[in-house]
């Protein structure tokens, strides 16, 4: 490393797209900044020793009280573009779950609220998540 080389500081995430068979899907209002009061996907940091597909099935459940098994989330993509987060440099693994259409809901952890949204009537997303959700949804139905 040269003396103008300098290390970047990047936070690595987990994110789940949770839909049910008929087309809804699982998001958040955050409770926190950034983009406090903005829907998102269920997700958050992936702690020290822990796999990205651990910390998505954690998340989800902390978040929305969903409990799906990490085995159960597919992989469809990482996201890490530099400027993803205001934060900072973040770079997420992204899962989807397919759950069943009556799978009930609470709101934990940092979310405000979490509710069940038609595919088609979404509010603008948080991030990148609307990106997110587009391959999700592109490799799921």
């Amino acid at each position: 490393m040269t003396e103008t080389e300098t290390f970047e500081t990047i936070r690595y995430t987990a994110d789940v797209v949770a839909l049910t068979p008929d087309g809804d899907v699982l998001l958040i209002e955050r409770g926190r900044p950034p983009h406090e009061g903005a829907w998102a996907l269920p997700g958050g940091h992936v702690d020290a020793g822990e796999a990205s597909r651990a910390a998505a099935a954690r998340e989800l459940a902390e978040e929305t009280g969903v409990d799906v098994a990490a085995g159960d989330l597919r992989q469809i993509g990482v996201w890490d573009l530099p400027h993803r987060d205001p934060r900072g440099r973040y770079v997420t693994v992204a899962y989807v779950a397919v759950v069943p259409a009556s799978t009930p809901i609470i709101a934990g952890d940092d979310a405000r609220t979490a509710r069940w949204w038609p595919v088609d009537a979404l509010p603008p997303l948080a991030f990148d998540h609307a990106d997110i959700l587009s391959v999700a949804l592109a490799s799921t139905f």
